[in-house]
């Protein structure tokens, strides 16, 4: 009888934390507050700062974003190692965090950030030296294309800045870490 491996560390424990910070109800501790809310005298929001991309606001939200990250973060996490994925979900957690807190008047909670850098990520993994892969392309013009369109427009109570943001992290790392 095969045995059950857990085959990507990173991607599988980032998802069990964050079924854990949905079954506790974790949102409101760990949402990043908005513009004008950060207070630097408050360890707490350095926390959230990280932890954000962790809690959901509630099962669709989570089973949402985890529906990527299940499927991409194995692959991905394989190609670079889990080392690096582990940095990649970090440094996108931060870099949405920021993001919202220096342009966003609403409050940041959700793994969205991460879902975009690892969508960027996989349409990167062709990249050879000198050339840009047209699947990249075509991605970035959909999916943040998408996003810029409905920041525009929409008022929907979705971050389409921490997708932005996040696709970003992807393309600088799909780009920087050429394995």
């Amino acid at each position: 009888m095969p045995r059950i491996h857990y085959n990507a560390p990173s991607v599988l424990t980032f998802s069990l934390l964050a079924i854990v910070f949905c079954l506790i109800n974790a949102e409101v501790w760990c949402a990043v507050p908005g513009r004008g809310n950060f207070s630097f005298t408050r360890p707490m929001d350095y926390f959230r700062l990280f932890t954000h991309v962790l809690g959901h606001a509630g099962w669709p939200h989570l089973l949402g974003n985890l529906t990527f990250i299940l499927l991409l973060g194995p692959i991905l996490e394989e190609r670079y190692g889990t080392g690096e994925i582990t940095f990649m979900i970090f440094a996108t957690a931060l870099a949405t965090g920021f993001a919202n807190i220096l342009l966003s008047p609403n409050h940041l909670v959700g793994a969205s950030g991460v879902v975009f850098m690892l969508i960027i990520l996989a349409s990167i993994v062709d990249f050879r030296k000198g050339t840009i892969p047209l699947s990249f392309l075509l991605i970035a013009l959909i999916f943040i294309g998408k996003e810029v369109s409905d920041a525009l427009s929409k008022d929907d109570n979705v971050s389409q800045l921490a997708h932005i943001v996040g696709g970003l992290v992807g393309a600088f790392f799909g780009f920087r870490l050429k394995k």
